[in-house]
């Protein structure tokens, strides 16, 4: 059975990640990519679905973790009745080769390690061909996928997986080097483990050190940007969701979702927490990404895109995994590509702008970019759509999905620079009131005088405290006011806040899932808009204290087991987790600095 969400650790080089559990397991792991299939997929199954059990024999060993300061160099330290040792793991960065690396090293006494690799690749479904070599190398081989195992211990065959036994005192290391391959090629060149390992933390070090000051919060701030840059495939710019799919939203259920993609929405969020905190170099390669996937017809707008852009990402089932805890069906690939999703556009619209405040130089064609999508969105915006929550039942006039209609216009007509047509900036400011009025008609609940989930309906959506970061009305408009009253009434559950009413049946699934932590970060940026500083600090402290030991989070928590729920570590979590420490430490929401910014709220100095 696959360790609970929470005791889980990420490995990652900006190519891809593995999941690692307390217990020494790591249970997930897909290469080359993120999205490729996955060689250890017990997370989703068993062990028979493909693992890396490396821990002491001694049953009663006792551990403690941490990551290395400032990377994702990952120190566990484990002692049991006859010594102590440690075993480093890491994702090396060596250029094009990708794979893991476990050094397993003596510190006091003798302890006694056992390794058993399992190699199952297509998600624990293909049983590999494997071969040891005239010089050691152990090599495991199906279709166009290789691994080759490198080490000096003894392994053996036992059963389907490669075991090793040995001890290690004092001085003594012992190094496990995998690293993935096409089948059709030799193995993949050594890496020395040692030099590998210095090349790493080097890396990480260099990287996270030009993190700004955040205030008290700068530790959990820079924990949440490494595992932000982690998360990056660093080849293209993208970033995806989570390097998970189908981790249940609710135990047992069916809302499990693949979200290792990368979503244009997360665009204006990724890009306002990376320059906030000194990222200028990855804030350009995240819009040059964004510009890039979303070339072409604007009809063609997508929600999510492959790491390099792709956009065909048909989701299928993996009848073979038994889920998570029993969580079906695993899912690969995802549906809601195919979606249309209003809000994107004012995503994008905002990006282009919070760019250009930051001082980020657009290139020549992103004006007419620009001015074709906004004559788009023109023709559709009166059109449902399926929301920011990505709902499989019936289109509806989502509010927050009105909304940042209007702000692509509204943004669009603010926007100061040369050249810039006055008859677009005419045209965009009259369709925004137009788009304004229409939403202040029919998106206010006439009894509580809050804005509602969509047009006609009286329930509430957690996308309304994006709605309300926006300068659409004023902070203190009895109609803002409201809203994250009724939020507060209606949606806080253990004090953390729901997306929505599942049981209203909006979604077109089963209902039931836990408290959505990105939203419950919203929630303190609009205490802090509202001027309601003690209870955003006590709300920031309360969702804090709900990471892991080694800082991470996923997407939401059951506060009724007090454990964590969905993709893991979730992107979206840690940059809504960076926005609001900053928003805290300088009194303004950093996420409403997304679509509206004070221009003495601006750093400068981002270059494109």
């Amino acid at each position: 059975m696959a360790s609970r969400i929470e005791d889980y650790a990420m490995l990652g080089n900006c190519r891809t990640a593995a999941l690692v559990a307390r217990n020494g397991s790591m249970d997930w792991l897909c290469l080359p990519r993120f999205d490729s299939g996955a060689c250890f997929a017990a997370l989703l199954g068993d062990e028979n679905n493909g693992r890396w059990w490396l821990a002491p024999a001694d049953p009663d060993a006792a551990c403690t973790r941490q990551y290395i300061d400032g990377s994702l160099v990952l120190e566990t330290t484990w002692t049991t009745a006859t010594g102590k040792a440690r075993v480093i793991d890491f994702m090396p960065f060596a250029g094009d080769q990708v794979g893991v690396t476990r050094i397993v090293e003596g510190i006091e006494g003798r302890v006694d390690f056992e390794s058993r690799l399992t190699l199952r690749f297509d998600y624990g479904n293909a049983l590999p061909w494997v071969n040891t070599h005239d010089d050691g190398t152990l090599t495991a081989v199906v279709g166009p996928d290789m691994v080759a195992l490198r080490t000096p211990v003894e392994i053996e065959g036992e059963g389907m997986e490669s075991v090793s036994r040995f001890s290690v005192g004092p001085g003594d290391s012992a190094p496990f080097v995998m690293a993935w391959g096409p089948s059709h090629l030799p193995p993949p060149e050594p890496l020395d483990p040692k030099r590998a390992l210095d090349d790493s933390l080097a890396y990480w070090e260099n990287w996270s050190n030009r993190c700004n000051d955040s205030g008290e919060w700068s530790d959990v701030v820079r924990r949440s940007l490494i595992v932000l840059k982690g998360l990056s495939y660093e080849p293209t710019g993208g970033i995806v969701a989570a390097p998970t799919t189908s981790l249940p939203e609710q135990f047992g259920g069916e809302r499990n979702w693949d979200y290792r993609f990368c979503w244009a929405r997360d665009a204006t969020f990724v890009l306002s927490a990376l320059v906030n905190a000194g990222y200028h170099d990855e804030a350009s390669a995240w819009r040059d990404w964004v510009r890039r996937a979303v070339a072409g017809s604007p009809g063609q707008l997508q929600v999510l895109y492959g790491l390099a852009g792709e956009r065909r990402l048909e989701e299928y089932e993996l009848t073979w995994l038994k889920g998570y805890e029993g969580a079906k069906p695993v899912r690969v690939g995802n549906a809601a590509s195919n979606q249309f999703q209003l809000d994107i556009f004012g995503e994008l619209v905002g990006a282009f702008s919070h760019a250009m405040k930051h001082g980020v130089v657009l290139h020549p064609e992103a004006d007419n970019v620009q001015a074709v999508f906004l004559d788009h969105l023109a023709e559709i915006w009166r059109h449902p759509d399926e929301g920011i929550w990505e709902i499989r039942g019936e289109p509806r006039h989502f509010v927050h999905s009105k909304v940042m209609a209007w702000l692509a216009f509204a943004r669009a007509a603010e926007q100061k620079r040369d050249g810039l047509d006055p008859h677009y900036v005419r045209r965009w400011r009259s369709i925004a009131d137009e788009i304004k009025a229409d939403i202040l008609a029919k998106g206010v609940d006439p009894v509580r005088g809050c804005f509602t989930q969509s047009y006609g309906s009286t329930e509430l959506d957690a996308s309304l405290l994006l709605v309300t970061l926006t300068d659409f009305l004023p902070p203190d408009d009895p109609r803002i006011v409201a809203t994250v009253r009724a939020i507060e009434e209606d949606l806080l559950v253990g004090g953390f806040v729901r997306r929505y009413d599942t049981r209203s049946g909006v979604d077109g699934l089963p209902p039931g899932e836990g408290e959505f932590l990105p939203c419950s970060f919203w929630l303190v940026e609009n205490y802090v808009m509202l001027g309601r500083m003690d209870e955003a600090r006590a709300l920031f402290e309360r969702l804090v204290g709900l990471t892991n030991d080694l800082g991470l989070l996923s997407e939401e928590y059951d506060p009724r087991s007090k454990r964590l729920l969905g993709n893991f570590p979730q992107a979206f979590s840690h940059v809504a987790l960076v926005n609001a420490a900053f928003s805290l430490a300088h009194g303004y929401s950093a996420t409403a600095d997304i679509h509206a910014t004070p221009e003495s709220n601006v750093p400068q100095g981002v270059s494109a």
